[in-house]
């Protein structure tokens, strides 16, 4: 376009130029006319006409420059001009759109059937949330279950079946050993085999709620923009019916402490502990300070997933006393038309510290009597030793172990449950800055 221009510019001065050519060699080559009197007069008449025409000529070719001058300028202005900007890309509404691919961590439990059935039950789409079974132990029965579920879900079998060579006081612990191990091999399939850029993980003794889909799926955005996250859990460890709010179903909470049972990672964090990932114990080795960084989970208020595995390596550790009795939530919550930007760092933990420390202060006798204390609380007790922490959270019933010195469901030390259905903070005093490990 511009050198079209151009070429229009040179185009008006060769005219210029050639018609002064052409009026000059018509004055030299016009003849003269008359006798030497008539001629002297009538040249002078004539170069009085040719001069006015010469003007009348000048004057129009004044005009064509001046349009010339006149369209340059503005094809100038036109190339200079940036151009608009392109409006802006509509949002994409990654929570709709991503696949959130299921990895089911099996091995020797048959019963694996009652959590696929679920899962399969509440999917909403098979595209957008992939069914991966990751099979380990090589038990041919539960590969038979596996595999009568078809099309309906991926199995892959974990090939190294072999013993780790373990320290001789560890050979009781081998299969915490090989459960790391199986996990990160899964893991690498997902996000280095199949190019999947999260994962949902569940294990084979897990039953998820109606809504364990929609949940992830409006958390994923969540924790891809807030870098302070490092997952997002199904699981409640204080969950148990009496110490949740029923009519609260929508809401959840950060915490410090990894939950783990039913969670999502990302692969930018896979990345980070993949290289690093240890032998055995994989879960507890998550929640040390070296790995969590100060990095938090969001946890619903009532659990998306149970539990009903009693049976495995851990021989049913805190099954009896709390995990059998966790609540599982029976509504469905519509997380994703909800807006949960609240859970971004910067607006919760502002929101979060004022509402703890302005909750009434008050004593674990005051709490466990009931009657003297008035309204609806939230109240707020105060621990500031491991030991006093401990003999409170048995007093309250909730759970009492410590992990790098973070108690489970805690956020800045903080404990928030229901006790005889009121709001109730277990909390250090105002002004904590951070977790101590020898509390462990």
């Amino acid at each position: 376009m511009v050198r079209k221009k151009g070429s229009l510019i040179l185009c008006g001065g060769f005219l210029f130029v050639a018609w002064n050519a052409l009026l000059l060699l018509y004055l030299w080559g016009r003849p003269p006319s008359g006798r030497l009197g008539e001629g002297q007069v009538n040249l002078a008449g004539e170069v009085i006409r040719l001069a006015e025409e010469v003007e009348v000529q000048l004057e129009t070719q004044k005009k064509l420059l001046k349009q010339i001058e006149g369209h340059r300028a503005v094809w100038a202005r036109q190339r200079d001009r940036k151009p608009p900007p392109p409006p802006p890309p509509s949002p994409v509404k990654e929570d709709t759109e991503v696949v959130i691919p299921i990895l089911v961590i099996a091995c020797d439990r048959v019963t694996v059937k009652r959590s696929l059935d679920k899962l399969i039950q509440y999917r909403p789409s098979p595209q957008l949330f992939p069914i991966i079974v990751s099979q380990d132990c090589g038990h041919a029965e539960t590969a038979r279950v596996i595999g009568s579920y078809g099309e309906q879900v991926t199995h892959i079998r974990q090939p190294d079946l072999s013993d780790i060579r373990v320290r001789p006081e560890h050979r009781k612990f081998q299969g915490y050993y090989k459960i790391a191990r199986h996990y990160r091999w899964a893991l690498n399939q997902i996000f280095n085999m199949l190019s999947h850029s999260s994962v949902v993980i569940v294990e084979d003794d897990l039953e998820v709620a109606p809504d364990f889909f929609e949940y992830f799926q409006a958390l994923y955005p969540i924790l891809r923009s807030d870098p302070s996250l490092w997952c997002v859990s199904a699981w409640n460890d204080n969950g148990r019916d009496a110490l949740v709010d029923p009519s609260k179903a929508e809401l959840l909470h950060r915490t410090d402490f990894f939950p783990g049972l039913g969670w999502m990672l990302l692969k930018d964090m896979w990345d980070e502990l993949e290289p690093k990932w240890p032998s055995a114990f994989w879960d507890d080795w998550m929640r040390q300070p070296e790995q969590r960084r100060d990095r938090s989970c969001i946890r619903p208020e009532i659990s998306r997933t149970i539990t009903f595995g009693r049976k495995g390596v851990s021989l049913g550790q805190f099954f009896d006393q709390y995990l059998r009795y966790i609540k599982l939530n029976t509504e469905f919550v519509p997380f994703t038309k909800l807006d949960l930007s609240y859970l971004l760092k910067d607006k919760y933990e502002v929101k979060f510290i004022l509402e703890v420390y302005s909750a009434l202060l008050v004593k674990i006798e005051d709490l466990q009597q009931g009657g003297s204390l008035k309204g609806p609380g939230p109240f707020r007790v105060q621990y500031s030793t491991r030991d006093t922490f401990k003999v409170f959270s048995r007093n309250l019933g909730v759970m009492d172990d410590l992990k790098s010195g973070v108690p489970r469901t805690g956020y800045r030390g903080v404990v928030s449950f229901l006790h005889r259905g009121r709001r109730v903070f277990l909390a250090p005093p105002e002004g904590w800055t951070h977790y101590d490990v020898s509390w462990s």
